[in-house]
Parts: C-alpha cells; structure tokens; sequence
C-alpha cells in the first residue's frame, strides 16, 4: 500500500478504528460482533503496518526468564491511543514468551505481528451452562470437585502461525474469542487494537483458562486425547499464571490524535 508520508499510517489507523467500531455497544452476547467485510479498511490498512512505522526496532534476542519480581517481565505493552471505542498499542513478547490462554467477552479485535513469529491457538467459547444431568469426561490430571464451576466448553476453531507478513488474526465476540499466543524461535511484537477495550466495570475483564486433557475411553492406561481443529474441548477458568506478568514501556512512534 502506498505510504502517505503526511499522515503517519498508525494515525489512518487509530481514525479508520474510531470509524469502524464507534457504534458497538459493550454486549457479550455477540450483538457487536462486525463481520470481515465491515472491517476491510481497517484490516487492508493494519496489513500495511510494519514496525519501522511505529519507530520499533526487532529486539536482540532475549529469552524470558523466571518468577515474577525477580527479573525483567517476559512481556511489555507500549500503550498508543484508547477511546471508548477501542484500545490500541503494541506487546513485545522475549524469546520463549507466552502469553496465557485469555478472552475478550463481548470484544472484537485485531492482532497484526510487527517482527518475529507468533503461534496462536483460537478457541471459540460455546454454552457455560451445566446441568446436573451432564456427563463430564475424565480429565487428565483429574478435577477436584470445586473446580467444576469454572468449567467452560469450547471448539478449537485454528492453530496457525503469524509473522510480519502475514494478515491481522480476527476476533469477534463469539468467534476465536479466546486465544493463546506463543513466540516462535524468538522475540516477537504485534499490534493489538480491541474494541470495545477492556473495563471491568462494563463486564469486559480479562480471564485466563487452561485447555484440558480428557482420557480417551478405553484408552491403553489412561491415554490422553488431544484436541483436534474444529472439535469441542473443556477450558478451566483458572487465576493469571504465576509464571506471566506484563510491564509496561513508553510507546517511542508517533502520536495519535482525534
């Protein structure tokens, strides 16, 4: 796409955003959820960003490291801009970074990879409501009985890998609402723009969940079943891992007005 070199591309952004995602209301039910071809500005534009437009240079190498507290965070945000429309900034993940299964309720968004490789696992998350006559599966390691509250069923909706030249990955509020997203070989950074962004006190916080294992039945010594694309699966709601946290760094690109 070619550059206007008087408007910074992450202004055309954060304007075609505002314009895109202005009139979602904060429902997680799925009502504000935009189909691909409502956001194709957005998405042609967010394609086009490449990090030398945020003035972010590829880091060194750098792998994460242990407990929180002890050394630097394995993930950093550089916030850009946030309306009541939508939130914008950037994450930088250390080689071996992970940030944790999560979900956005009632949000849509946007992830775009600046440099590196990132592996992400979409989850689409399907009715909460158990009742007494449901039959659970057998859960490797097994469920202690309070946890049963805090099951959620899901689909695996995709598996796939994302670098700079790749498309934004999509979310709605009821497709690949949930994901996981794990560095590739080395550190990474993608731009993540989500309307309407995070606020607790509308209902839209974030949760973290572990993907479960079930035993196949009749499987050879309690074999584990792996879940496969496009079949259902258990999520457990689970606290924020010990093992992430995220700092945060000044955002060095340009400024982004309205």
């Amino acid at each position: 796409m070619p550059r206007d070199h008087k408007t910074p591309l992450i202004q055309k952004i954060a304007q075609q955003a505002h314009l895109t995602f202005k009139g979602l209301t904060s429902s997680a039910n799925g009502d504000n959820a935009l189909a691909e071809d409502q956001q194709g500005e957005l998405v042609s534009l967010v394609t086009a960003v490449r990090a030398v437009d945020l003035k972010i240079a590829p880091r060194k190498t750098q792998p994460s490291s242990g407990a929180a507290g002890l050394q630097s965070p394995p993930v950093t945000y550089m916030h850009i801009c946030e309306t009541e429309a939508f939130s914008m900034g950037v994450f930088l993940l250390k080689t071996g970074a992970s940030i944790p299964l999560h979900d956005h309720p009632g949000m849509n968004g946007m992830l775009k990879v600046l440099y590196g490789k990132l592996s992400l696992r979409c989850f689409d998350r399907l009715e909460d409501n158990l009742t007494a006559g449901d039959v659970l599966p057998h859960f490797e390691p097994p469920l202690a009985p309070f946890q049963t509250p805090s099951l959620r069923r899901a689909m695996l909706r995709s598996v796939a890998e994302y670098s700079e030249d790749s498309g934004p990955c999509l979310l709605t509020p009821l497709r690949e609402n949930l994901h996981q997203i794990d560095t590739v070989e080395g550190p990474a950074a993608f731009l993540d723009i989500l309307a309407p962004p995070y606020n607790p006190d509308d209902g839209r916080d974030c949760h973290y969940y572990k993907a479960l294992q079930t035993v196949a039945e009749g499987g050879l010594d309690g074999e584990s079943e792996e879940v496969k694309q496009g079949e259902e699966t258990w999520l457990l709601e689970i606290p924020q891992p010990e093992d992430f946290w995220c700092g945060g760094e000044p955002y060095p690109g340009p400024a982004v007005s309205f």
